[in-house]
């Protein structure tokens, strides 16, 4: 810590206080309508992007981790869901080996909950497919709309509405604290990514007052 702050142990203390109480997601909330309604769009999405990224675990996270075969890597995964502007709607951390379809109900449930008029469709990659993960969905209201890759793929390619999401994942990856899964609590973790986006949505803003 620097010098001139707080001892640690009070900064965390009152950190968690803060990450408890909501404070930087309602933060993030209230900045995301705001955006939307500086771009003349309405304040709540009617679509959104579902995705995972998986963290390194580290000696502090490591007892919670679990193993990506598909990335093979030991660590945490980090499932989003974004509106079209890339702004964070609803984040849940599990062990890396956690499927991406089955957090989409919840992930469905949370983005719901925060908005007025619902979210109708959600634009997601190949690992949701199936059944469950559609009427997990649907459940709450949202239909699943599965974004392929080409089949003659060479290189990069930029699939739609899909890169918006891989934008925001590079944007939390700029943050040295979520390089790396360095916490002890999945929550502190979650928390984290909405002080991280209230901070990019703050810079936005004010770029474009």
């Amino acid at each position: 810590m620097p010098n001139d702050l707080p001892p640690w142990s009070a900064v965390y203390q009152q950190t968690q206080r803060w990450l408890k109480a909501g404070c930087f997601e309602a933060m993030a909330h209230d900045l995301r309508a705001i955006l939307r309604l500086v771009q003349e769009r309405h304040p709540d999405p009617s679509a959104v992007i579902l995705d995972s990224r998986t963290l390194q675990s580290t000696p502090e996270s490591g007892a919670r981790a679990g193993f990506d075969g598909h990335k093979k890597r030991k660590g945490s995964k980090v499932h989003m869901a974004v509106d079209t502007l890339g702004h964070l709607l609803a984040v849940r951390v599990t062990p890396a080996n956690e499927q991406d379809r089955a957090q989409v109900g919840e992930l469905a449930k949370s983005v719901q909950a925060v908005v007025d008029e619902k979210v109708e469709l959600a634009f997601v990659d190949q690992g949701y497919t199936g059944k469950d993960p559609a009427a997990a969905a649907a459940r709450e209201g949202i239909r699943l709309q599965v974004v392929k890759h080409h089949e003659a793929k060479h290189g990069f390619v930029l699939l739609p509405r899909r890169w918006v999401v891989e934008r925001s994942f590079a944007w939390a990856a700029r943050f040295r604290r979520l390089a790396r899964d360095y916490e002890r609590l999945a929550s502190t973790m979650a928390g984290y990514h909405w002080l991280a986006f209230a901070m990019l949505m703050l810079r936005t803003l004010f770029t474009q007052s």
